[in-house]
This record gives structure tokens, C-alpha cells and sequence, in this order.
């Protein structure tokens, strides 16, 4: 086992909650106002292992394997399905789970985001805080074309083979997310190591077969329900940071964020890329630390 990954789960254990017989792997570590990190495609909840050490003495901090991610188990088609819907429930179960309805701040990136915010959607009155990095809660806007190297993946003969076959999207993502540095190799490999073969790489390509990109897709319906319940959302403490060297979450899905939430805290990082806790810790994780700060939790007058 690589140094990286071993100093990730010696520092990081989790627990592990049951969701239909299948065990979906979280961390939960530290105590008071929950903190939720949601990852997105192809990272697991390794991704966020700055952020955590940086606030787990601080407050309460839950971050999920997607079923199919991560150290969560990575069943076939029969026994999961592989769609948004599914993700959506999964948080709310294992939330739930954890008796954790009120006070919530998520804290989102790439898939993670879309997951987080159709929770928040069903559920606006169990939202605090919102922090936003490089996803989306909507169609793609208008004008943007989708990227040819996502189209390969997800529409292709040859996808499966490329995502699921050789690793590709991980080992592509790892490589190309970070612009401001390159990752280390024992880095580059951990996010690796949870998808060791074609079995273990199912939901890599299942979440960009998902990509909804017009009427019919398995996944579209739900996302124009979420883009007309975003206005819910609108009132809430939002901070948003962005990776500006990112060519699927470019400029302007930021801009279409900034459309839809006018009163967000923006910030743009010119020379980083979608990997943004990875490119930048130095700089995104205090703004983090800031803006939860600067928006405490409404509590209760004693009487």
C-alpha cells in the first residue's frame, strides 16, 4: 500500500452504514455543527482528506463513498442502480441514519454537488450553509458545447473499455485536475486503488453514462425538477469557489451560478483546475473556515 493511502486510512478509519444490504463507507469524526462533503467522479472521500484535518476539531464532519466509490461496496447493475435518484436516497438514508435533519452545511464538488443539492432541494429547511466548487444543479447552460472527451466516454463504443478496461478516467482526472501542481505519484495512486479492475470501476462509468443532456435521459426529468426548486435555496449562506482551468465546469457554469444565486460569496482561482482541494488547500481552506464563521448557525433565545 502506497504511503498516501496508508497515512489516509490510518488517520481516517470510517464506519460503515448498511443501505440495503450493501455497505455504504463514510468518515465521521469530530463533534458539533455537521459539516456533510459530498465527492463527485471519479474521487472518493479521499479528496477531502485536507478539508477534514483542517476543521474536524472544529465541528462535526461527515464525508460518504458514493456507492461504487471509494471504500463502499461496488455492486453490478442487479442489485443498484447506478442513476441520481439512487445517490440522492442513499444521503438521505444514511443522514437519517445519523439523526441529522437540521443545521446542515454541505460542502460539494463535481457530482457531489448535483447529489447535494437535489438533497437540499427535498429538504430546504434542513439546510444551513452551502459551499460550492466546481458542479453543477442545472442543465448545461446555453452555448456550452458538451466536451469531446466526456462525449468518448459516455456515448462511445469504446467507453466502457476506456473508463472500466484500462482506468482511464481516474488516472486521466488525477493527472489533469491539478494545474497549479502536478500530484504526487503515491497521490495519483490512491485515488486509483479503489478501482483495481473492470468489477470495481462500475460506477466511474455508470455516473457519466448518467450525464443528463436532454429529454430522455434517465436523469434529466430529475434535474429540471431541481432547477425550478433552486429559488428554495436562493435565502441560504452560499460560498462559492472555483477551479477556473476546468474545461467541463468552465466560466460558465460558474456564471450561471452566479445567475441563480446573485448574493454568493465568489471566488475564482485563475490558475487552478477541478481538483480545487488538491490544486489550492493553502488557499480554498481557510475561506472555508471564514465563511463558516461568518455565518453561525441561528440558535435559540434562552428564556
Amino acid at each position: 500500500m502506497n504511503r498516501a493511502l496508508q497515512q489516509f486510512l490510518a488517520d481516517h478509519p470510517g464506519c460503515d452504514f448498511d443501505r440495503d444490504g450493501l455497505r455504504l463507507h463514510y468518515i465521521d469524526e469530530g463533534a458539533g455543527e455537521p459539516l456533510v462533503m459530498l465527492h463527485g467522479n471519479p474521487t472518493w472521500s479521499f479528496y477531502y482528506r485536507h478539508l477534514i484535518d483542517d476543521l474536524r476539531d472544529d465541528y462535526r464532519v461527515i464525508v460518504p463513498d458514493h456507492i461504487g466509490c471509494g471504500l463502499s461496496d461496488k455492486p453490478d447493475d442487479s442489485r443498484y442502480r447506478y442513476i441520481l435518484n439512487s445517490r440522492v436516497d442513499d444521503l438521505e438514508a444514511l443522514l437519517d441514519g445519523l439523526g441529522l435533519d437540521r443545521d446542515l452545511t454541505l460542502v460539494l464538488h463535481d457530482w457531489g454537488g448535483i447529489i447535494g443539492m437535489t438533497y437540499a432541494a427535498r429538504h430546504p429547511e434542513r439546510i444551513a450553509r452551502l459551499v460550492v466548487t466546481n458542479t453543477a444543479a442545472f442543465h448545461k447552460p446555453a452555448g456550452k458545447s458538451f466536451p469531446g472527451a466526456l462525449s468518448l466516454f459516455r456515448d462511445s463504443p469504446v467507453g466502457a473499455w476506456l473508463a472500466r478496461g484500462i482506468n482511464l478516467f481516474v488516472r486521466g482526472t488525477s493527472w489533469i485536475g491539478c494545474k497549479t501542481r502536478r500530484l504526487p505519484a503515491d497521490v495519483r495512486d490512491a485515488y486509483a486503488a479503489p478501482y483495481d479492475s473492470w468489477k470495481h470501476r462500475i460506477a466511474i462509468h455508470r455516473f457519466i453514462q448518467d450525464i443528463p443532456l436532454r429529454p430522455g435521459d434517465r436523469s434529466f426529468a430529475l434535474i429540471s425538477w431541481l432547477e425550478g426548486r433552486l429559488p428554495l435555496l436562493a435565502g441560504l449562506p452560499m460560498m462559492i469557489a472555483w477551479g477556473l482551468r476546468d474545461f467541463v465546469f468552465d466560466e460558465s457554469v460558474l456564471d450561471e451560478w452566479g445567475r441563480r444565486f446573485p448574493s454568493a460569496e465568489v471566488h475564482r482561482f485563475p490558475q487552478a483546475g477541478h481538483l480545487l482541494f488538491e490544486d489550492v488547500p493553502e488557499a480554498v481552506n481557510p475561506l472555508v473556515r471564514s465563511f463558516l464563521l461568518a455565518h453561525p448557525l441561528a440558535r435559540e433565545v434562552a428564556h
